[in-house]
């Protein structure tokens, strides 16, 4: 590695550069394709892994650029209300449904992957790191560290979350013929929260507003009955 090179990999530039190309190519990738499978988010993390371990470059130098759009990720998520405001109506109208449905899908949430963990015979640090896979990153990381877990397990674990939401939400929705624009919504956000909601938004306004929704209150009700279901249940 040239002195130029290595000097260039320190700066917060080529985190943030590198992170923002990678996910260009993925977004035109995904455009191409049309594919679940080439999601933009998942593709810009293996090109990106590819080009550290390729040039030696350590986790530590790519973060100096990279924690600073990790920072974005809490404000990004807010701009999921605007949609939400725009249908602040049919929120009204089945306000009850949609708090029971939320509240009831993050603790089903929570209390399947401990159960889960406990059945695969995993130790107590990865399942308590795992639990918080179905709300948003910031969130997650919080609830994790609160719990004892390890951070780098609960965002590889939310990442997964997120893009088997993206994947199969819809496909589950129809084989339950779950038609209803606003529980499809709801489920969406409430099991893979931002990565499925960008899913939710392209079947439509209202299943991204409701499922905008979700994440806000999943994430709420995460915090609540992570630490009291992981006592008991663990």
């Amino acid at each position: 590695m040239s002195e130029l090179f290595s000097v260039f990999v320190k700066s917060p530039i080529f985190g943030i550069g590198i992170s923002l190309l990678a996910f260009y190519a993925g977004s035109l990738v995904y455009k191409r394709t049309g594919s679940p499978l080439m999601n933009p988010l998942v593709l810009s993390m293996l090109m990106i892994i590819a080009l550290l371990l390729a040039f030696h470059v350590s986790f530590d130098d790519y973060n100096r650029g990279g924690s600073f759009i990790s920072f974005f990720l809490g404000p990004a998520t807010v701009i999921l209300a605007v949609p939400l405001y725009r249908k602040i109506s049919l929120l009204r109208e089945n306000a009850m449904p949609i708090l029971a449905g939320i509240g009831i899908g993050s603790a089903a949430g929570i209390a399947s992957i401990i159960l889960m963990c406990r059945l695969f015979g995993l130790d107590e640090l990865v399942s308590v790191s795992m639990i918080p896979k179905s709300v948003t990153t910031p969130i997650g990381i919080e609830i994790s560290g609160q719990l004892g877990g390890v951070p780098s397990i609960t965002v590889a674990a939310i990442v997964f979350t997120g893009v088997t939401g993206v994947l199969l939400g819809p496909v589950v929705c129809r084989l339950f013929r779950i038609e209803d624009k606003v529980a499809v919504g709801i489920a969406i956000g409430t099991s893979s929260h931002a990565l499925g909601t960008t899913k939710a938004v392209e079947l439509g306004e209202t299943e991204g507003a409701m499922s905008g929704l979700a994440i806000g209150i999943a994430g709420l009700v995460t915090v609540f009955l992570a630490p009291v279901l992981a006592k008991l249940l663990m």
